[in-house]
């Protein structure tokens, strides 16, 4: 019997559950896996109503959920919330993330904590909760969207870069982990993207950036998103960073 022979079905129907999905790519990588059949738990932590407009979108049976993935017993009491509803998790993207820009000789040290506890450690509480199922069924996929900024030096950004760098190291180790039970783990890195933890940037800092990459036009989360269907699809493909940048991974 060979080793793939070992892996479970992807379900008919999978339960994913995509966090931070009130805001712009959210809401997009939410709508893209419900056109792509899966029940999708929507996860906000402070905007309802942006969650509520991203489920009107849905077509399949789906769930809002709140909590704090910062919070392990909040990440925990979500997971049981959505098991009784729509199943186990079969797919996790792990999508929620904060941003507090500093020069690291002036930042506020709990702020700087609160990114890693939000991007990074809330990345390995979402997954230490969904990987067990996913295990047992031998099908599952995790999608960690991380950033050019964990790859490459961006002044400013010592806790963002250190929260998505985090994430890429533990996307591959986790990879390393699970692909013999065919669950994989890759990452998604979206280039600059006007959202709303963007649209605020002034607009020398956004005309700068444009300038710095191959394809001078920002990228849209629609865009971003309608590559989820290849982290689902691939059975062997996993450990792996995938960008859509514009090339800013490259300059």
């Amino acid at each position: 019997m060979s080793a793939s022979a070992a892996f479970g079905p992807r379900p008919a129907a999978p339960v994913a559950l995509v966090t931070g999905a009130s805001g712009g790519l959210g809401s997009e990588l939410a709508v893209a896996l419900d056109a792509a059949g899966c029940r999708v738990a929507v996860h906000y932590n402070s905007s309802r109503a942006g969650a509520e407009k991203t489920a009107a979108r849905l077509s399949n049976a789906h769930v809002l959920v709140t909590g704090s993935v910062a919070d392990f017993d909040a990440v925990s009491a979500m997971y049981e919330e959505i098991r009784a509803a729509l199943g186990p998790v079969d797919v996790l993207v792990n999508n929620g993330a904060i941003r507090k820009d500093a020069l690291m000789a002036m930042q506020n040290p709990a702020e700087w904590r609160q990114v890693i506890d939000t991007n990074l450690i809330g990345s390995f509480h979402t997954a230490r909760v969904c990987v067990p199922a996913m295990l047992r069924a031998r099908w599952g996929r995790i999608v960690n969207i991380v950033s050019p900024s964990g790859l490459i030096a961006t002044a400013g950004q010592t806790a963002y870069s250190a929260s998505k760098a985090g994430l890429i190291g533990l996307t591959r180790t986790l990879a390393a982990e699970c692909g013999r039970r065919g669950v994989t783990v890759n990452a998604l890195s979206p280039g600059f993207m006007i959202t709303g933890m963007t649209d605020t940037l002034p607009e020398h800092v956004k005309t700068a950036m444009l300038e710095k990459v191959p394809v001078p036009r920002f990228v849209t989360p629609a865009e971003v998103a309608a590559s989820i269907g290849l982290f689902l699809d691939q059975d062997c493909m996993t450990g792996q960073v995938i960008s859509i940048d514009s090339g800013a991974s490259i300059t």
